[in-house]
């Protein structure tokens, strides 16, 4: 099935023929139009599921591109189904987020629902600029597990997951048979040792990418900030286990000899692959649609298990979330459609659009999903405590500084300085 086809047949039965229009906002986006033929009592609500019936505008921030038609369809939606509510797509690249709430937020400018990673949400906490979900039950046993526990902060729930993401690896059937796919590190050393030629790689990704560290840094298990990802007194990034994944990851410059620099651009990674110069890619399935249109026949399975360990080999999870903004105004309609992004339809129609993996146990058409979900069994949640804020930097400075040849030891203490420096 492919995976971008409207839901035809979903928007027809949710819409009404009908919009309301005239309901922009004329005062930064977060507040209702206030013009005199409205009611002006903003907690008047009637029978309209508990909410207001005022004619309000929600601002809604998402990123760009196949994320902001599915925002827009489904704002239209929640106003078929709420004529007095309207959404308003603003784009804010989901990476800048966090930040601008910060700015924009207490100005009343800002957003009052955005999506954001799961892993900001212990610095958005800590700085006030969300609320809590108000109703648990909409998240515990409604979602994956590895969402639940994404947003999960503090003993509170922040935040409604609307896709669950991980990596793994994608492969070129054409190049490489299912049957002799790699499960482990060695036999990818194989295959290299045999595919590699001028321009040619076994497998390709973005090396100097923090976000790709776990895979060896997850050596015998070992976590970022520890089990729980909450031990905010050692990073976990310089530990035996740590020092003996990276020294692997080291050493397999020897089949992807190219400098961190020449690979840190995912878009080259991306070329490489579909091109056919690279067999095998590590990446998440943001990158499905791109490969389905270059036309490959490629699967995507678990990562192959690095050596000495029996299991495939470690990645980060984490989840997109739809945060309600502690300074809208209105913050039980906001969290009505944060929770509406989550419901059976929306979940659908946001695979059909973006092809990200649901959050809900959906059942969805699709060959690339069973790899993504083998691949969760082994992944875990992005720590969501303040301190993540200060990994990715020194990471991706220790990843490509060791992959260019320093001491991984020395790096990796550096590193580990830097993550928990207050």
């Amino acid at each position: 099935m492919k995976r971008r086809g409207i839901l035809s047949v979903l928007l027809a039965t949710t819409m009404v023929a009908t919009l309301v229009t005239g309901c922009g906002s004329n005062n930064g986006g977060n507040k209702g139009d206030t013009s005199p033929t409205q009611t002006t009592d903003t907690n008047e609500t009637t029978d309209n599921d508990g909410l207001t019936t005022e004619k309000i505008t929600l601002k809604v921030w998402e990123s760009s591109g196949q994320t902001e038609d599915f925002i827009k369809q489904a704002g239209e939606a929640f106003t078929a189904k709420y004529p007095n509510i309207t959404i308003e797509y603003e784009n804010v690249e989901v990476g800048d987020a966090n930040t601008q709430i910060a700015l924009d937020g207490p100005g009343g400018v800002g957003a009052d629902v955005f999506a954001t990673p799961s892993n900001t949400i212990g610095g958005l906490v800590s700085g006030g600029h969300i609320l809590p979900v108000e109703d648990e039950s909409d998240i515990v046993g409604k979602v994956a597990a590895s969402c639940e526990s994404a947003v999960k902060y503090d003993g509170k729930y922040y935040g409604f997951p609307v896709a669950d993401e991980t990596y793994a690896l994608f492969y070129n059937k054409d190049l490489i048979s299912e049957d002799s796919v790699p499960t482990t590190w060695e036999e990818v050393e194989k295959f290299c040792q045999e595919f590699n030629a001028p321009g040619k790689y076994g497998i390709i990704w973005n090396v100097a990418d923090a976000y790709y560290s776990p895979i060896f840094t997850g050596k015998n298990g070992n976590k970022l900030f520890g089990e729980s990802g909450i031990d905010n007194s050692n990073s976990n990034m310089s530990t035996a286990d740590a020092v003996d994944g990276m020294t692997y990851f080291q050493s397999f410059r020897e089949y992807l000899d190219v400098p961190a620099a020449d690979v840190s651009d995912n878009s080259v990674c991306l070329a490489a692959f579909t091109s056919g110069s690279a067999a095998m890619y590590i990446t998440g399935p943001w990158n499905v649609a791109s490969c389905e249109d270059a036309g490959m026949n490629f699967g995507v399975t678990s990562l192959p298990s690095l050596p000495g360990d029996n299991q495939p080999a470690a990645s980060f999870s984490g989840a997109r979330t739809m945060q309600v903004s502690a300074y809208t105004d209105y913050p039980a309609e906001a969290q009505a459609f944060a929770k509406f992004l989550i419901s059976d339809e929306m979940q659908e129609l946001r695979y059909e659009l973006t092809g990200a993996i649901p959050s809900t146990p959906i059942t969805v058409e699709s060959e690339y999903i069973t790899g993504f979900q083998k691949q969760l069994e082994y992944a875990y949640p992005m720590p969501s405590i303040p301190e993540i804020d200060n990994f990715w930097e020194p990471m991706k400075s220790a990843c490509s500084n060791i992959w260019d040849g320093a001491d991984v030891q020395t790096e990796l203490e550096s590193c580990n300085t830097a993550i928990l420096a207050k």
